[in-house]
């Protein structure tokens, strides 16, 4: 039994050999591999993209998560709001930061953070509101936003798993004062190996950020502030400017294949995704709700369908934060989010052939 993978990278490799392998070849004879060109044609050409007046490439999005607070000066004491459904990734990098990550509660619809629960959470410590499009989905950023500006508040997005996505006809990302990518492979824009990216239309941020990746350069080897190493490579910029011509196409087919999904799935006992209209989701994740959800996944497997869990605990609940402090409160959505989720192969080489299999292995767990 062949086994329908969760995502299948090799595929995507192939669709575009000739492509990736004469960029990777391009930079290897170039001689340069850290700062050169094909950086800085990949951030002017993922700025424009994002809508955004500029890029700069880091090492991971965890890292640009980082670089973009400390852009904005926040530092220890300080509080950001952050949901608890998201990968741990985003939590860590407030840490880093040296600020507190105060979790809240999201809504089931688009898995996106409780505006209520954000309002309640405001201090007198808060600085910053980091909605996360997880999934690919959209967060319903207006009331968040309506928020941040009553109480001067700034917004970070974590666009990790939404490049391409669009809220309002405007791409995530364009909305706060800043915003981090991950270029992690399995992303919709996925590098070859790890890399991110932080956007923003905010001169001096972009400035600063420039600054802080690479040991607070002005003039090489004289730092003006403390800085760190996090710079994207030469070859991952390259190998992203090719796939960053095909992220749209490759989205339309996350698209195509979601829609049949909802097709064949809309009688069964699966709660499924949403897809706002005014807004476009791009299915980083194909993520279904079942209340026997465990029992879902193995079953899948025996019939040769690979599932995944993003994410199996909330972070509030995690062992490294149970015990910190940082959460009191029960989460009841995102701990039920944790117990239900499951996410179907969804890439977008994925075959029809494909989809209809696994949507009968799905039908016949019920006849069981």
């Amino acid at each position: 039994m062949e086994m329908i993978p969760v995502v299948d990278l090799q595929k995507q490799y192939h669709s575009i050999r000739a492509e990736l392998d004469e960029a990777i070849a391009g930079v290897i004879e170039s001689g340069t591999y850290i700062l050169g060109r094909e950086v800085t044609e990949f951030e002017n050409e993922f700025a424009r993209y994002c809508e955004t007046g500029h890029a700069i490439g880091v090492a991971s999005g965890t890292d640009a998560i980082e670089l973009a607070l400390r852009s904005c000066d926040i530092s220890a004491g300080d509080e950001v709001i952050v949901p608890s459904h998201t990968a741990v990734a985003t939590v860590a990098a407030v840490e880093r930061a040296g600020a507190k990550p105060v979790f809240v509660d999201i809504e089931l619809d688009r898995f996106g953070m409780d505006p209520q629960a954000v309002s309640a959470s405001i201090t007198s410590q808060t600085r910053c509101i980091m909605p996360v499009h997880l999934y690919g989905c959209p967060v319903d950023l207006k009331p968040i936003l309506e928020l941040a500006r009553s109480n001067h508040l700034l917004i970070v997005e974590d666009c990790s798993q939404a490049h391409g996505a669009l809220y309002q006809g405007r791409k995530v990302g364009a909305w706060g004062d800043a915003a981090a990518f991950s270029f992690y492979p399995t992303k919709n824009l996925g590098a070859g190996g790890d890399g991110g990216a932080v956007v923003t239309n905010n001169p001096a941020l972009a400035e600063k950020i420039q600054l802080l990746r690479q040991y607070g350069w002005k003039e090489r080897y004289i730092s003006s502030v403390k800085g760190m190493n996090s710079r994207l490579d030469e070859l991952q910029a390259a190998i992203l400017r090719v796939k960053l011509r095909h992220l749209d196409a490759w989205n339309a087919q996350r698209r195509e294949h979601a829609n049949l999904y909802l097709e064949l799935l809309k009688n069964t006992e699966l709660m499924l995704p949403v897809q706002p209209k005014e807004d476009q989701h791009v299915f980083h994740q194909f993520v279904v709700r079942h209340s026997r959800r465990d029992a879902l996944q193995q079953y899948l497997r025996s019939q040769g369908v690979q599932t995944s869990i993003l994410y199996p605990v909330p972070v509030h609940l995690q062992p490294a934060y149970k015990t910190s402090g940082a959460q009191v409160d029960p989460l009841p959505q995102s701990e039920r989010a944790a117990r239900e989720v499951l996410s179907l192969p969804m890439f977008p080489e994925m075959t029809l052939a494909q989809i209809r299999q696994v949507c009968r292995s799905i039908m016949s767990f019920y006849a069981l």
